[in-house]
């Protein structure tokens, strides 16, 4: 049975992954984009289950919003990524100084 502590708990460890995920690994985009959209998730999980919890209904609306406001953030990144990768056959995170226009 999940109680509120531990809903919580795994939303905050959820969190610290994607924050741990986001500083060590410096290199990759990708995995920085899907570190960020785990963000996302973990704070949708955390207002989904307060909103149960406290039985109002406007932390569900604020999830919804938050989702769709990442799913165009990660549609948009994509997008970038692959025109990047189009232009320099990488996807590092180091070489994308040289793209200032």
């Amino acid at each position: 049975m999940l109680t509120q502590s531990n809903c919580l708990s795994l939303s905050f460890f959820l969190f610290l992954i994607s924050v741990l995920g986001i500083f060590l690994n410096q290199k990759n985009i990708l995995i920085m984009l899907m570190s960020l959209e785990m963000m996302f998730l973990s704070i949708s999980f955390s207002f989904i289950f307060l909103s149960i919890y406290l039985d109002d209904i406007m932390g569900q609306i604020f999830s919804l919003l938050i989702l769709t406001v990442a799913a165009a953030e990660s549609s948009i990144g994509l997008a970038i990524l692959v025109v990047y990768y189009r232009i320099r056959s990488s996807i590092t995170v180091e070489l994308i100084s040289l793209t200032k226009g």
